[in-house]
């Protein structure tokens, strides 16, 4: 039995702190898992510039809320989901994806969550699990799972490495040459293709 485990941003939807980045003004928050590998580091840090902007989780939902998946996403997630079971595994946090699983359809996702103040304010995070990514393919194969993962971020690699097959997508010069092993794709075709081999 396979479970293929896929990260979130970068792989089916823009990156979210990106596109906040952007309609906020604050270039700032372009800051992603892809540049800083300590994701502890880059939340306290982020923490602290919506702090010190008075933004709160409202700001950054209506900015969600025009976030669309990446063009083929859903179609390549309908696909796959009919032969093979799939679970997003993400950094993010619930009050930021749900809105984005409605556009995908509703797939699984296992990510953290926020602790929001009455006002509004985004006061810190929880952790759904130390090393989530690793944590859970490690949980999945413990019960009898292959697992195949992909995703386009430091915090992917750990997931990528630790399963049967696992692929870059979509990431950047830098992780691609540090991790000259791995088979790295640009396109939704070619990782459907990959997953379908791994499979064999």
């Amino acid at each position: 039995m396979y479970i293929t485990c896929l990260d979130l941003e970068g792989v089916l939807v823009p990156e979210i702190w990106i596109a906040f980045a952007e309609a906020s003004g604050i270039p700032e928050l372009k800051k992603t898992t892809r540049d800083e590998p300590d994701y502890d580091k880059l939340m306290k840090w982020r923490l602290g510039v919506l702090k010190e902007h008075g933004l709160g989780l409202k700001e950054i939902q209506e900015t969600i809320a025009k976030i669309d998946p990446l063009p083929g996403a859903k179609k390549f997630l309908d696909e796959l989901r009919s032969f093979t079971q799939v679970i997003i595994i993400s950094d993010t946090f619930s009050q930021f994806a749900t809105p984005l699983m409605e556009k995908l359809g509703w797939p699984t996702i296992f990510c953290n969550s926020l602790e929001v103040a009455d006002n509004g304010e985004i006061t810190g995070f929880k952790m759904r699990c130390e090393q989530s990514k690793l944590t859970t393919v490690k949980a999945l194969q413990s019960i009898g799972y292959e697992t195949i993962a992909s995703g386009d971020s430091y915090n992917d690699l750990a997931m990528i490495k630790a399963s049967k097959a696992g692929f870059l997508f979509k990431s950047t010069d830098k992780i691609k040459n540090d991790n000259p092993e791995l088979e790295a794709f640009e396109t939704y075709d070619e990782l459907m293709a990959a997953i379908k081999k791994a499979m064999i």
